[in-house]
């Protein structure tokens, strides 16, 4: 496991007391779990996805993450209607495992509020939690 000085955690990225993580992306938001949460579990297996269209709030479960050690839930960082979903974590899941941020997004959404990114945790507020 990686030390806390060790984690990638970019500074344009938002993230959650969950390990999610947004971030802008032109005018969608894209998701995904912090490169603290991908070390946490392990190897990952196999992730599963909700169908573009599908509409979610804050706090909601939209899909799970399976690794070695075991599934977890992904809840929605903010508020909206997923418009794209990450196609090649279906044959390529371990892309979370080593890229979070970029090969390894998982979706998309037009936020319903988008306001809610911006009361998300900065990388410091995150960090301070993570040392916590």
């Amino acid at each position: 496991m990686k030390a806390i000085n060790e984690l990638n955690l970019p500074d344009d990225v938002r993230y959650t007391d969950d390990h999610e993580w947004a971030r802008k992306n032109g005018d969608v938001i894209r998701i995904g779990i912090s490169d603290y949460a991908q070390d946490q579990l392990g190897d990952i297996v196999f992730v599963e996805l909700p169908e573009t269209g599908s509409t979610f709030d804050k706090g909601e479960e939209f899909g799970t993450v399976e690794s070695v050690k075991a599934v977890s839930e992904l809840y929605m960082p903010m508020g909206g209607e997923v418009v794209a979903i990450n196609e090649a974590l279906a044959d390529q899941p371990e892309l979370v495992n080593s890229d979070p941020y970029d090969g390894g997004w998982m979706i998309e959404i037009q936020a319903s509020d988008p306001g809610e990114l911006d009361a998300m945790k900065s990388k410091a507020d995150y960090l301070e939690m993570l040392k916590g």
